[in-house]
């Protein structure tokens, strides 16, 4: 069985950066496309971006472009969300997700998830 620990989550001011990192365990990483996702109370799960199996290609919400990157290392079993410039509408429990041998490209084909991380940017 698929299981994913996300960390590095915690209380930030505006503009700093965090990193997030996302282990996956109990299978194979490098058939899993990776994504990460955030939740604010009240609001529905927003996708911020994925990766590719391979790492070859990434790609991004609009609200985040530029200011978060997600890379894998398929050695380590982990995902990560580099996030720079962080404003208060970051402020989220954050996600990931594992996609089977899919692209990651569609939310809904996001078999496994992750607990959850909260991010939290004072302003």
């Amino acid at each position: 069985q698929v299981q994913l620990a996300e960390s590095g989550g915690g209380l930030v001011q505006a503009g700093d950066s965090l990193r997030l990192s996302c282990a996956l365990s109990g299978r194979t990483f490098s058939y899993y496309a990776m994504g990460w996702f955030r939740q604010c109370p009240g609001k529905e799960r927003e996708c911020v971006g994925g990766i590719r199996r391979s790492g070859s290609n990434t790609y991004y919400a609009d609200s985040v472009k530029g200011r978060f990157t997600i890379s894998r290392d398929n050695a380590k079993n982990t995902v990560y969300l580099q996030m720079h410039s962080l404003k208060p509408e970051d402020t989220a429990v954050y996600y990931c997700a594992a996609d089977y041998m899919g692209d990651g490209s569609r939310s809904r084909n996001y078999e496994y998830w992750g607990q959850g991380t909260q991010v939290t940017v004072s302003s």
